[in-house]
C-alpha cells in the first residue's frame, strides 16, 4: 500500500503519529482519542470525531503496531439546558453532573449520561469500532486526576495569563455559541461552556461540585496551597470548606481539563470540530497550556468539517432532531456509512442521505464493488478496504447484495410481506434464484425500514385492487396494441433482466423495429408515454418504482387483470 497517497489521508495520518510516537515515547502503545459528550443524542456530525481517529488507529493496528483508540465520555459535565420535549421541571438538575440528571421518561437507564451513551456503544459495536472507555465521571471521582488538578491551581497564575491572552480577542472575533456552525455540529461541545474560571477572589481552574444541591453553581471564595484548604460558596447558599488533596466532587474547567488529559493519557492523535479552532477556543488555548503548564505536547489534531443531512422524515432517537448513527444503521448496512467517513478527507465536509438520494449512494457503492472485483478499484479501493473490514477482521455483509432501489420497492409494494417478497426476489433471476431471505439480509431490512420510516405515506406504492375500467375504455387503438405487446411477452420475459428487454422494446416493435434496435428520439418520447400509461393502470400514478420491478411485484395474473386482458 502506497502510505503517501493524496487521496488516503488516513495513511497519511498514520504515518505522522507513528513518526511522531517514535519521537514522544518509543517502545510505547500509541495512543489516539476521542471525547464526546453524551449531553444528548450523538448525531453524525459527533460521530466524525470517533470515525476520524478510529480510521488512523486501526490503520496503525494494520501495520503491526499496539495503538489504543480511547474513548472519553464526558459525563462529568454539567447538564446545561432542558432540551425541546423534556418535561420543563428537568430545569432544577442544570449545573449538575450528566450523571447525576435522571434519565429522560421512560428510560430504562440509571441517569442521563447512560441513556445517550447506550446507542452510541451499541452502534459502535455494529460498525466493528473498538474503543477503551473512559468515564471522567470515574476519572474524577475516584481521584484519578488529583495530582494534575492541585498542580493545576498552583499554576493558576500562568493559566490565567495564557486565557487572559485571549479574553478580549474572543469577545471582539468570536460569534455566540451556535453561530457560523452547521446544525448537525452543534451539540454541546463543551468548549466555553463551564467558563475559564475568574471569579472575585481570583482565578482558579478547579470547579467544585455543591455536596448539597449538587450543581456547579459555585464559587471558589479562598484557596490556600500549602494546606489545600478551599472554601466555596453555592448559589443555593451552602458554604464549605474542603481539602482538595481530598475533594473529588468537582472537575477543571474545560480549557484546563482537555489540556490536562492530553498529558496525562498521552494522546498522539485526537481531531477536533471547526468549533474548536476558532480563537481562544479550547484546541487553541489548550495548546499553550499543555506546553506551559502541564510540560508535554499537543496532538497531532485535524480539523474535521461538518457532516451535513439530505431529508429526515420520521427520525426515531433523535426526536426530530439531526440523526445519529443508530439511525443511520436502520437505514444502511454498516460498512457503507464507514464507506462515507473513510472516502472524505477530515477537512472536506459531506451529506448523508435520509432521503431518496440514499439509493444512488447505494448504486455508488455497488459499482465500486464491482470495480473492485474487476481489478479496476484505484484509489478509491482503499477507502473501500477500510469500511469493509478493519484490523480484527471483516464486517458483516450481504450475502447477494441485490440493488438498494429493487428491494425498496418490492418492500413498499408488498408491504414488508416476507412470502410476497421472497416470490418476487426470487423471480429477479430465475436462473440464479434467491432461496430465503437471509440471502438478501441485512441490506432488506435496511431497505423496508428505509420505506416505513422515510418514504412519506402520499410517495407509497398502491397496487390498484380492480381495473381502471373508465380508463381502460378510453384508449386508443396504438396503446391497446401496446398493452397487447407487454402482456403476449410476459411468461417468455419473466425476470428482471427479460421484463426490463421487454418494456422497452415494445415502443420499438409498435414503431417497425428491431426489438434491440437503438432507440431513437421518437421511441424515447413513446417509450415514456407508454409507461406512464402501465403506471396509470397499476397504480393510478404516472410514475412509480422501476417498471420491470413493479410488474414482477404485481404478479403476472394479476397485471393481465389490470391491463384489461
Amino acid at each position: 500500500m502506497v502510505h503517501n497517497s493524496e487521496a488516503d489521508w488516513v495513511s497519511r495520518f498514520a504515518d505522522d503519529v507513528i513518526a511522531e510516537a517514535e519521537r514522544r515515547a518509543p517502545g510505547r502503545a500509541i495512543v489516539c482519542a476521542s471525547g464526546i459528550s453524551p449531553s444528548g443524542a450523538i448525531h453524525l456530525g459527533n460521530f466524525r470525531e470517533i470515525m476520524t481517529p478510529h480510521l488512523v488507529a486501526d490503520e496503525i493496528r494494520r501495520r503491526g503496531l499496539e495503538c489504543v483508540h480511547i474513548l472519553s465520555w464526558d459525563d462529568y459535565d454539567r447538564f446545561r439546558r432542558v432540551p425541546q420535549g423534556i418535561d420543563p421541571a428537568w430545569s432544577e438538575h442544570v449545573g449538575k453532573p450528566l450523571t447525576s440528571v435522571p434519565a429522560p421518561p421512560g428510560s430504562d437507564h440509571p441517569n442521563w449520561a447512560e441513556h445517550f451513551k447506550a446507542p452510541m456503544t451499541a452502534a459502535l459495536a455494529e460498525l466493528g469500532i473498538e474503543v477503551t472507555p473512559i468515564s471522567q465521571t470515574a476519572q474524577y471521582t475516584s481521584g484519578v486526576y488529583r495530582r494534575q488538578i492541585l498542580h493545576a491551581m498552583r499554576e493558576r497564575a500562568t493559566i490565567d495569563a495564557i486565557l487572559a491572552r485571549y479574553r478580549t480577542k474572543v469577545k471582539q472575533q468570536e460569534p455566540p455559541a451556535g453561530e457560523g456552525t452547521d446544525a448537525a455540529d452543534t451539540a454541546d461541545t463543551a468548549d466555553d461552556g463551564d467558563g475559564d474560571g475568574v471569579a472575585s477572589a481570583g482565578y482558579f481552574p478547579y470547579k467544585p461540585y455543591c455536596s448539597v444541591c449538587d450543581r456547579d453553581l459555585t464559587t471558589i471564595t479562598s484557596y490556600d496551597d500549602e494546606t489545600t484548604e478551599l472554601t466555596y460558596v453555592c448559589a443555593c447558599g451552602h458554604s464549605e470548606t474542603v481539602y482538595l488533596s481530598e475533594h473529588n466532587r468537582g472537575k477543571l474547567v474545560w480549557k484546563v481539563d482537555w489540556p490536562m488529559r492530553w498529558a496525562h493519557e498521552g494522546v498522539l492523535f485526537e481531531p477536533s470540530g471547526v468549533d474548536h479552532h476558532s480563537p481562544g477556543s479550547a484546541w487553541v488555548v489548550g495548546g499553550e497550556i499543555i506546553s506551559e503548564v502541564f510540560r508535554a505536547q499537543r496532538p497531532i489534531g485535524p480539523m474535521y468539517a461538518f457532516v451535513g443531512i439530505t431529508g429526515m422524515a420520521k427520525m426515531s432517537s433523535s426526536k426530530g432532531a439531526v440523526p445519529t448513527p443508530a439511525d443511520a444503521l436502520e437505514i444502511m448496512e454498516a460498512p457503507l456509512l464507514r464507506w462515507m467517513y473513510a472516502r472524505r478527507k477530515p477537512s472536506q465536509s459531506f451529506k448523508i442521505a435520509f432521503n431518496q438520494e440514499i439509493q444512488r449512494t447505494y448504486d455508488e457503492w455497488d459499482a465500486l464493488e464491482r470495480k473492485i472485483a474487476g481489478g479496476d478499484g484505484q484509489s478509491a479501493e482503499i477507502a473501500y478496504h477500510r469500511s469493509v473490514a478493519t484490523a480484527g477482521g471483516a464486517l458483516p455483509a450481504t450475502p447477494r447484495p441485490l440493488p438498494y432501489r429493487t428491494l425498496a420497492s418490492i418492500a413498499d409494494i408488498t408491504t414488508g410481506e416476507e412470502d410476497q417478497m421472497l416470490r418476487i426476489i426470487r423471480d429477479l433471476n430465475p436462473d440464479i434464484p434467491v432461496t430465503s431471505l437471509d440471502e438478501v439480509r441485512p441490506r432488506l431490512d435496511c431497505a423496508r425500514r428505509w420505506v416505513n420510516t422515510q418514504v412519506p405515506d402520499d410517495q407509497r406504492t398502491r397496487i390498484r385492487e380492480e381495473p381502471d375500467v373508465t380508463r381502460l375504455a378510453s384508449l386508443d387503438e396504438p396503446q391497446r396494441e401496446s398493452l397487447r405487446l407487454l402482456l403476449d411477452g410476459l411468461d417468455a420475459h419473466w425476470s428482471l433482466d427479460g421484463l426490463t428487454s421487454l418494456v422497452y422494446s415494445v415502443p420499438k416493435v409498435q414503431a417497425g423495429l428491431p426489438a434491440d434496435a437503438a432507440p431513437t428520439p421518437e421511441v424515447k418520447t413513446a417509450q415514456r408515454e407508454f409507461f406512464v400509461l402501465v403506471y396509470e393502470l397499476l397504480v393510478g400514478r404516472d410514475t412509480g418504482p422501476r417498471l420491470p420491478t413493479l410488474l414482477l411485484a404485481v404478479g403476472a395474473e394479476r397485471v393481465r387483470k389490470l391491463l384489461g386482458a
